[in-house]
């Protein structure tokens, strides 16, 4: 399945709508786990929902550990405000406070591709010294990431991995996992389910990667310049091919 707005048609889990009562429910975002996010309300009264169906318990799609994280990490930075996580017979709901801002994957920030790109360089290192390592009670290491993978495939990589550069990542640093302004400036970052300490660049690889997805090549730089970096192509190169293995 590959991430994206739902179809029109698609079922709209009962949670959501008990969630919702009368009020409006759009469905947004399309995981590829299967997991949907709907905006519910409009106004003063939005809030989104995200649900996860069927996520055993510690998985990366489990909503309990990223309503956790987007707590801890909200008393550094700016992220949703978590109102709520259940879970249900087929799932789990977790229920957060709207923000203003845009996804920069969304029409507005394929509006200035550069200008985007910029912004989530400079909201990634704003998060990388904002949190703070040696208080995070979570990890995104890479032995956990490759736990899956073949003895001698996880073998190779932990031989073949850099020097450790420490911070807490987002785990998902990609384009729509971070919120921009109306005039294109770091607003917030949402969908923190794999937040923990790793490798900077396990975060920065992937984030500047994903403007190729999404707003095609030639903006890669822009990331690493709001980043206030040059390329490690070492750790690019690495770290791109954990998130392909993973």
């Amino acid at each position: 399945m590959i991430s994206g707005p739902p179809p029109a048609d698609h079922p709209i889990p009962p949670a959501v709508r008990a969630a919702a009562g009368p009020e409006e429910i759009e469905g947004i975002w399309q995981n590829a786990l299967g997991g949907v996010t709907y905006r519910i309300g409009n106004g003063e009264r939005t809030r989104f929902a995200k649900w996860s169906p069927g996520c055993p318990p510690e998985e990366e799609c489990d909503l309990t550990a990223e309503a956790q994280r987007m707590s801890w990490a909200g008393e550094f930075i700016r992220v949703p405000e978590v109102l709520s996580c259940e879970d249900h017979a087929d799932g789990q709901l977790l229920v957060t406070a709207a923000l203003h801002g845009h996804s920069a994957a969304s029409s507005l920030g394929k509006s200035d591709p550069a200008r985007s790109a910029r912004a989530v360089g400079q909201g990634l290192r704003q998060m990388h010294d904002a949190l703070p390592v040696g208080a995070c009670p979570f990890d995104w290491d890479l032995e956990s990431r490759i736990h899956h993978l073949p003895a001698g495939q996880r073998a190779e990589l932990l031989a073949e991995a850099p020097e450790l550069d420490l911070v807490v990542c987002h785990g998902d640093a990609c384009l729509p996992n971070t919120i921009i302004t109306d005039d294109h400036a770091l607003s917030a970052h949402v969908d923190m389910g794999k937040l923990g300490l790793a490798d900077r660049w396990a975060d920065l690889a992937i984030a500047a990667w994903s403007t190729e997805w999404n707003y095609g090549p030639g903006f890669e730089q822009y990331v690493y310049a709001g980043y206030c970096t040059e390329p490690d192509e070492r750790k690019i190169a690495f770290y791109r091919g954990v998130w392909d293995a993973t």
